[in-house]
């Protein structure tokens, strides 16, 4: 199967993000601790994150519905996302955990329907079906070995270290995505 360069772009700054992302993982909770927060703090901190990324999925999906500017929409949820994971510095209580998690709910629900929208406009039709498989399967492949990264970073250094580490790695997601810009859709 051959993957286009604008779906194989695509792919490889979801999975720069993913790793991103996936460095923090199961360690929420052990941070969440860490601010004085305790087992429902943390449980309102994913919450809060799963709710705001749903409806706001819902609410952007309808929103960029047609539009004609996705590229540039990915690169907004991107960079937002890489700011955002840089604020984790800052957190003190669980409250601006909260805040935090509702924030990246709502980063993360900006770019992903776009993502999927020119992922799929952009996929062979006779292997649509692996390229999803692909970019499902990578993804969780990616997460899992960013986890065990961040466990070390956390083990070794520190959560500072690790959010520093994970917002440059998101950085770095943004200007991959960025390259959609400058390529030509199929």
């Amino acid at each position: 199967m051959t993957i286009n360069k604008y779906a194989r772009t695509l792919l490889w700054g979801a999975n720069i993000w993913y790793f991103g992302e996936g460095m923090l993982g199961p360690l929420l909770a052990v941070y969440t601790e860490k601010i004085g927060g305790d087992l429902l703090d943390i449980t309102w901190a994913w919450a809060i994150f799963l709710i705001a990324t749903g409806v706001c999925y819902i609410l952007f999906g309808r929103l960029l519905n047609g539009s004609r500017n996705l590229p540039q929409i990915i690169l907004l949820g991107y960079v937002l996302n890489a700011i955002l994971t840089f604020g984790y510095i800052f957190v003190e209580t669980p409250q601006q955990l909260f805040i935090i998690q509702a924030a990246l709910g709502v980063a993360e629900a900006i770019c992903s329907p776009a993502w999927d929208t020119l992922y799929a406009r952009n996929l062979d039709e006779q292997n649509d079906t692996y390229a999803w498989g692909l970019s499902t399967g990578q993804s969780q492949l990616i997460t899992g070995i960013a986890t065990l990264c961040g466990g070390f970073i956390v083990h070794y250094m520190s959560f500072a270290t690790l959010f520093i580490l994970m917002g440059f790695v998101q950085l770095l997601a943004a200007i991959v995505q960025g390259r959609l810009l400058y390529l030509r859709k199929v």
